[in-house]
């Protein structure tokens, strides 16, 4: 995680407001605005009352730095639109984390406490990360999940190394309500995962859970689970890892899509920055 820049003077910001939040927990959206407002040399609040405000707000933003106000997924929806006018990678996005879902942005390492997370936005540091990006040109920041329903899948390697990663079930536990399973029989599916073109597990073996995570250096870590208690999970770590078979759906953070035959993601090193507490 690359540190990009100190932020120790006030800056123009452009504060998005994100609806959710204000109608959850309206004193903290005041408290962080009021703090933010006071901090920075010039300030200007945006009050979206749905997505196309959203984005429009952010499209419009200019030379301003861009503060968003709200929970995960106001988050996943500005790096979702940053991403679409490719200028995420030229954009140091903060967050006042402030509604119903949190896990993704406290696994991130943002505060929780509105002054707290307002004066990280004032004083903190813009750090690179990798994220995940799929066929579609859909973005990941924090797992891909398949199934994307059922019983909770321990944690693999990767996350005994990296604790935010944890965070990330939380994330796809409390972020959006939960959804009927897919139509057809239950238990293991067959799927074919090859990771940098290489197969981690063919069509012949059945598959409990697959998951795919951003993880460090431009390489996406991939864990297999197959079918019977003493299989170990399969690892590998690369580039691209596509998913192919039958049809599956699959819960990227908090979005659940699908049915599709086959979805290649692609890791990207350091491909955006959030702007975190100074160490």
């Amino acid at each position: 995680m690359a540190e990009v820049a100190t932020s120790t003077t006030p800056d123009q910001l452009l504060v998005v407001i994100d609806p959710v939040a204000r109608r959850m927990d309206g004193e903290s959206v005041r408290i962080a605005k009021d703090v933010l407002s006071a901090g920075a040399a010039g300030t200007k609040v945006c009050l979206p009352d749905g997505p196309e405000e959203f984005a429009r707000a952010l499209r419009r933003r200019g030379s301003r730095r861009p503060v968003v106000i709200g929970d995960d997924a106001a988050l996943l929806r500005a790096v979702g639109l940053l991403h679409r006018q490719r200028e995420l990678a030229g954009c140091a996005l903060a967050v006042v984390p402030v509604g119903p879902a949190l896990g993704l942005t406290r696994a991130l390492g943002l505060p929780t406490g509105a002054v707290a997370a307002a004066r990280a936005v004032l004083d903190g540091a813009a750090r690179r990360l990798d994220l995940l990006v799929d066929d579609s040109d859909g973005v990941v920041l924090g797992s891909v999940r398949i199934p994307p329903v059922g019983a909770p899948v321990p944690p693999g390697p990767a996350e005994h190394a990296r604790p935010w990663l944890r965070g990330c079930r939380s994330l796809v536990r409390t972020l959006a309500p939960a959804r009927p399973a897919p139509a057809g029989p239950g238990g293991p599916v067959r799927l074919r995962v090859e990771v940098d073109g290489v197969t981690l597990v063919d069509l012949d073996r059945p598959v409990e859970s697959v998951s795919v995570l951003p993880g460090t250096g431009g390489r996406a870590e991939v864990e297999v689970r197959t079918a019977g208690a003493e299989a170990a999970p399969l690892t590998a770590a690369g580039r691209t890892v596509t998913v192919s078979g039958a049809h599956f759906r699959y819960r990227a953070d908090a979005v659940v899509s699908g049915p599709v035959l086959t979805r290649t993601w692609s890791a990207h090193e350091d491909a955006w920055a959030l702007t975190l507490p100074a160490r």
